[in-house]
């Protein structure tokens, strides 16, 4: 691999990275405690994350326990969670807040799988992006007399390899995401 390219291949990885980041927040029925990361809650005036002033834990595969190390915190993130966009209702019993995932209809499901494809194909145009950014740096090289005509074609050959095999795990990705999100 032209160390030329290597820049252009982290900037791909990024892309796949970011993807399987946003999957994970995506539930599929089951409980993941991974949907909690984005939410933050006023922990004596600085935004923190759940996970780092409360023990979240699975019980049954349908249950998040969320055990605040403080109960003055119980309010702050049932708030947190009730403005969230998951579409979840805490319950409280003083002391523990538990999220119950409701069985997801086949309708909900279908949708979700739409979400996902529409995610997978935001990343390949993403690195279709970075591919062209690529492409026209070889090309101001070759204006510049920097590089040979073979150098270019052989270039152009390797962004093309790169963009595929990160299209390909986008692909890969997606399949599995949606085949998790349809599986009952």
């Amino acid at each position: 691999m032209d160390s030329r390219i290597e820049q252009f291949e982290v900037k791909m990885e990024k892309s796949l990275d970011g993807l399987i980041e946003e999957f994970t927040a995506i539930r599929a029925g089951r409980a993941n405690p991974r949907i909690l990361d984005k939410l933050k809650v006023d922990y004596y005036g600085t935004p923190s994350g759940i996970q780092s002033v409360a023990n979240v834990s699975v019980p049954e595969a349908r249950v998040i326990m969320i055990q605040p190390w403080e109960s003055s915190l119980i309010k702050e993130i049932e708030k947190a969670i009730l403005v969230s966009d998951l579409g979840l209702t805490p319950s409280n019993d003083g002391k523990v807040i538990r999220l119950v995932f409701p069985e997801l209809t086949e309708e909900r499901r279908k949708d979700l799988v739409k979400d996902v494809k529409k995610k997978a194909e935001a990343a390949k145009v993403a690195i279709r992006n970075i591919r062209r950014d690529a492409n026209d740096a070889i090309k101001k090289l070759s204006k510049a007399n920097e590089i040979s005509e073979d150098e270019v074609k052989s270039l152009e050959d390797q962004v093309q390899k790169v963009t595929d095999k990160y299209v390909t795990e986008v692909d890969k990705a997606m399949e599995a995401k949606s085949k998790e999100v349809l599986t009952v």
